[in-house]
């Protein structure tokens, strides 16, 4: 795991955009796509507001997400809601080359199933991302992978359903898929993940964080979230 520390949150967004682009860029030359898992937060919303700017190869970019709440089409607890006001109205991204989790249908279980079938179509069986950006929230958790939940050992699905955590349902990619990608790219900022973001650097098992791959990850911290690491 490499870790890179920038002076603030807006530098962080600033640079994770930059290595999106040139990530995107390298994939549709050799492959001709580039499918990518975006997570939701304040910093990842300013990181695709400035990836809407950068010199990207839209026509084959491919935008999944790596985890939705499950609340009415735009609710502002929806990650989509800000990911369409951050990328989706700023860049020139092909309406079908977002998609969503589908989290309004009324057979939650059917529908993940259903979005991981949409994964092997998109990037192959089993589906390997080219890239999987995450958070880290204060608790350890990353995507809705949360602590004591029994998503956490899903092993025979990519896609799966949480229990209720901070007032909602979710629905979320799982270890297999993430653990699978070309690259992670955590985003971490502010000073309440100073714990947690060691205990990532250090392989801590017991964070739901840390049992992510750390073979291809690059974390991108600012200082207030990198203390001494």
């Amino acid at each position: 795991m490499e870790i890179k520390v920038l002076p603030d949150a807006d530098s962080v967004a600033r640079e994770a955009a930059r290595i999106i682009a040139e990530r995107a860029r390298a994939a549709a030359s050799e492959r001709g796509r580039f499918i990518m898992a975006v997570s939701g937060g304040h910093t990842p919303w300013v990181m695709l507001r400035e990836l809407a700017g950068q010199d990207v190869p839209w026509p084959a970019i491919h935008i999944v997400q790596v985890d939705e709440r499950v609340a009415p089409a735009g609710d502002p607890d929806r990650n989509l809601t800000h990911l369409r006001e951050s990328l989706i109205d700023r860049a020139p991204l092909p309406p079908g080359n977002l998609h969503p989790m589908p989290v309004e249908e009324t057979d939650l279980e059917s529908a993940a199933g259903q979005y991981a079938r949409l994964l092997e179509q998109l990037a192959g069986s089993p589906a390997i991302l080219d890239l999987v950006h995450l958070g880290l929230g204060p608790d350890g958790h990353t995507a809705s992978l949360v602590p004591s939940d029994p998503v956490l050992d899903v092993s025979d699905s990519d896609v799966a359903l949480t229990g209720i955590y901070q007032g909602r349902r979710r629905m979320t990619l799982t270890f297999p898929i993430i653990n699978r990608a070309r690259g992670i790219l955590w985003v971490v900022t502010g000073s309440e993940k100073i714990d947690m973001l060691r205990r990532l650097h250090n392989g801590d098992r017991s964070i739901p964080a840390g049992r992510v791959n750390a073979e291809n990850a690059l974390v991108l911290g600012d200082r207030a979230a990198a203390g001494e690491v």
